[in-house]
C-alpha cells in the first residue's frame, strides 16, 4: 500500500453518489465500516517504512475525514429530498393554477365603504330573507300603499302548496337593515348597509333579478339636508375625482321626506354631453332624503328630538360608471375573460 493508492481512493470518495438510504449504507460499509477500505488502510499502516509513516498517517487521517464529510453531505441531501417529498400535495393538479382576481363589485363596494368610513360610518348587515314588517311596514309602506308596486317582490311560501299571501320575502332593498339598527340602537346612528337584494324583474343589459346595494343612515340631533348634501358631495369627489359636480332633483320615496335623486357630472365626457349621459352631461347614481318622521317613530325614535338622512346606491351602477361596463349581466356570469380585466385593480 502506498500514497498513490490513498490518492486514488480519495478521488473515488469525491465522486461518491447515493440516491437512497440503501445506497448510502452500502457506501458506508465500503469505506467507513470496521471492515471497510479505510480501516484496512489503517491496518496496513504498521507495514509502512518508518520514514513514510508521518506522511502516510497524515494522508490516512485526511482520507478518513474526507470520506466522513462526503458521507454526511450525501445523508443531508437524501433527508432533504425525503422531507420535500413528504410536503408535496399529491392531490394537486399537475397543471399550474392561475391566480384569481377580486370581483369588480367587491372592489367597488369596498371603496364605497372605505370612503364613508373616513367620515364616521360603520358597517351593519342583516338577513336577505326578511319579513314584510322590516322591509315595508316600518318604512312607511301602508298595506295598500301604491308605492309597494314600485318594487316587484319575491315572496316565499311557508309550506309547499299554500296559496295564501305570506309575509316572508327576499329583501328588495337593504333599508331593512336600517330598520333593524334603529330598533336596536339609540342615536346617534351612523351606519352603512351593504348587501344583495332581489326584485322580480326581467334580466337584461340594464336590469337583473338580483343586484347589490349600499345604503347609508345618519340619525342625530339637528341633522339637516345640508349635512346630507355635503356627505354625498364628499363621496362623489372621492369616488369619481375632485372635479366631479353633483345636483339633487326632487323625487319621492315612502321612507324619506323630502326626497331627492342625485346626479353627478358625467365622468366620461366631463359634463359636455355624450352617448352615455344621453347628451345631458349628468348621470343619476343614487336616491336620498331626510328620514320621514313616521319611520323614526315606528322604530322607537323620538322624531321631535332626532332627525336624520338616508341614501342608497346600486353597486353595479357605480361600477358601470367607474369601469364603463355597459351590460349588468357581466357581473354575474363569471366570464373569466371579463374578470381578468381587473387584475391590476
Amino acid at each position: 500500500m502506498n500514497i498513490d493508492n490513498i490518492q486514488a481512493i480519495a478521488e473515488d470518495i469525491k465522486r461518491m453518489q447515493a440516491a437512497s438510504p440503501e445506497e448510502l449504507e452500502q457506501l458506508r460499509l465500503k469505506y467507513l465500516s470496521k471492515k471497510g477500505v479505510i480501516a484496512s488502510l489503517f491496518g496496513a499502516f504498521r507495514d509502512v517504512a518508518a520514514e513514510q509513516k508521518k506522511e502516510f498517517g497524515q494522508k490516512l487521517n485526511l482520507l478518513k475525514q474526507q470520506a466522513q464529510e462526503r458521507f454526511d453531505q450525501l445523508k443531508e441531501e437524501i433527508e432533504a429530498q425525503k422531507e420535500k417529498a413528504e410536503k408535496q400535495d399529491l392531490t394537486r393538479t399537475c397543471d399550474s393554477i392561475a391566480l384569481g382576481t377580486r370581483h369588480p363589485l367587491s372592489l367597488v363596494k369596498e371603496e364605497i365603504i372605505n370612503i364613508f368610513s373616513r367620515i364616521g360610518f360603520t358597517v351593519a348587515e342583516g338577513p336577505e330573507v326578511e319579513d314584510d314588517k322590516h322591509v315595508f311596514g316600518m318604512l312607511n309602506f301602508a298595506p295598500e300603499h301604491p308605492a309597494r308596486d314600485m318594487q316587484d317582490t319575491f315572496f316565499i311560501e311557508k309550506e309547499k302548496g299554500i296559496q295564501k299571501p305570506t309575509d316572508i320575502l327576499l329583501r328588495t332593498h337593504t333599508s331593512s337593515v336600517q330598520t333593524r339598527v334603529m330598533t336596536t340602537q339609540q342615536p346617534p346612528i351612523r351606519v352603512l348597509c351593504p348587501g344583495r337584494v332581489y326584485r322580480n324583474e326581467a334580466i337584461s343589459a340594464r336590469a337583473h333579478c338580483f343586484f347589490h346595494q349600499v345604503e347609508g343612515l345618519y340619525i342625530d340631533k339637528n341633522v339637516s339636508f345640508a349635512d346630507l348634501r355635503q356627505a354625498l358631495l364628499y363621496f362623489a369627489k372621492e369616488m369619481f375625482g375632485e372635479n366631479t359636480k353633483i345636483r339633487l332633483r326632487p323625487s319621492y320615496f315612502p321612507f324619506t321626506e323630502p326626497s331627492a335623486e342625485m346626479d353627478i357630472s358625467c365622468n366620461i365626457c366631463g359634463g359636455t354631453g355624450c352617448g352615455f349621459c344621453k347628451q345631458t352631461g349628468w348621470v343619476e347614481i343614487l336616491g336620498c332624503g331626510m328620514v320621514d318622521p313616521n319611520v323614526l317613530e315606528s322604530c322607537g325614535i323620538d322624531s321631535k328630538v332626532y332627525s336624520g338622512f338616508a341614501f342608497g346606491m346600486g353597486v353595479e351602477r357605480i361600477a358601470n360608471l367607474k369601469y364603463s361596463v355597459k351590460d349588468l349581466r357581466l357581473f354575474s356570469e363569471n366570464d373569466v375573460r371579463f374578470l381578468e380585466q381587473f387584475e391590476a385593480c
